[in-house]
C-alpha cells in the first residue's frame, strides 16, 4: 500500500474530517457527520483507495 496522498491533501482531509465529525456534536447534530471519519483515516494513513482506483497521486515522493 504505497502512500498516494500528499501533504497538502492530507491537511485538507484532516480539516474536512474534523469539521464533519464536529457536526455530530454541534450544529444539526445528525449522524451523517460520522462520514468525516473517512477523510480523517485516509489522511492519517496517507493512502486513499479511490485514488488507487483512478490512478491519482498527490504524493510527489517515491
Amino acid at each position: 500500500m504505497p502512500k498516494n496522498v500528499g501533504t497538502v491533501d492530507r491537511i485538507l482531509r484532516i480539516i474536512v474530517g474534523l469539521v464533519l465529525i464536529a457536526l455530530v456534536f454541534v450544529g444539526p447534530k445528525t449522524p451523517w457527520g460520522w462520514i468525516g471519519v473517512i477523510p480523517l483515516v485516509t489522511a492519517l494513513i496517507g493512502w486513499c483507495p479511490a485514488y488507487s482506483i483512478f490512478g491519482i497521486r498527490t504524493n510527489k515522493q517515491a
